[in-house]
């Protein structure tokens, strides 16, 4: 998942940035309206953490604005402000659930794993296809029942062909799951981590579809 945090707390941003990192997502961090008027005009993402406090307005103004032109990313709201009505304006206002500060990283990142669930219109927390067994809270893939150890990035590119295993998924689409703004991609390094993934999970399990893209087959 590729997720934007605004937030102008350097330390809390450094420390979103390296948690859900570690929960294999993708960050990109902003510190104003601005920037995150910008980056989500220009770019796609999973989920967006949204301070309200920031430099140059309040983020209540960024989620009108993204709701304004019918962009339906998930939002989750992050701030010191947790007063009954500052919750009701921030729901009210289009975002999808709402944290207080302080907060726990691994709360966090289920509310971020439950709001994209929700968007992607699932109810389960797993994704399942053809044998494969995909659980996004701890980072594990099974095939058949046994475990199968991936790297993180190889999780992302397989978690991003399950989601929609029927879709075709473009190579520079997994590519900016994959990689941050400001991480160098190398040339191939969507191909490499399909056929890594194809060596442990069947080398039929993902489709290729020349200058197209890559989907799960029906059956691996």
């Amino acid at each position: 998942m590729r997720i934007l945090v605004v937030e102008d707390d350097p330390i809390l941003s450094d420390g979103l940035r390296a948690g859900l990192g570690l929960s294999g997502a993708t960050v990109e961090c902003v510190a104003t309206c601005a920037d995150a008027d910008a980056a989500l005009a220009t770019s796609r993402f999973g989920v967006v953490v949204l301070d309200l406090m920031l430099p140059d307005g309040s983020g209540l103004d960024v989620l009108r604005s993204l709701r304004g032109r019918d962009d339906r990313t998930p939002v989750v709201l992050l701030t010191a402000r947790d007063g009954v009505a500052d919750r009701i304006a921030g729901l009210d206002g289009g975002a999808d659930d709402y944290l207080g500060k302080p907060f726990d990283l691994d709360e966090l990142s289920a509310r971020i794993r439950a709001v994209a669930r929700r968007a992607a219109g699932r109810a389960a927390a797993c994704l399942e296809h053809a044998g494969i067994r995909l659980d996004p809270a701890g980072l594990v893939v099974t095939l058949d029942g046994e475990p199968v150890p991936v790297s993180r990035r190889e999780f992302m590119v397989l978690a991003a062909l399950m989601e929609r295993p029927n879709v075709l998924r473009s190579k520079a689409e997994l590519e900016e799951r994959l990689y941050g703004w400001q991480e160098e991609v190398e040339s191939n390094a969507v191909e490499v981590h399909v056929h890594n993934l194809r060596a442990k999970i069947g080398r039929q399990a993902i489709e290729t579809v020349r200058g197209v893209g890559y989907r799960m087959r029906a059956s691996a």
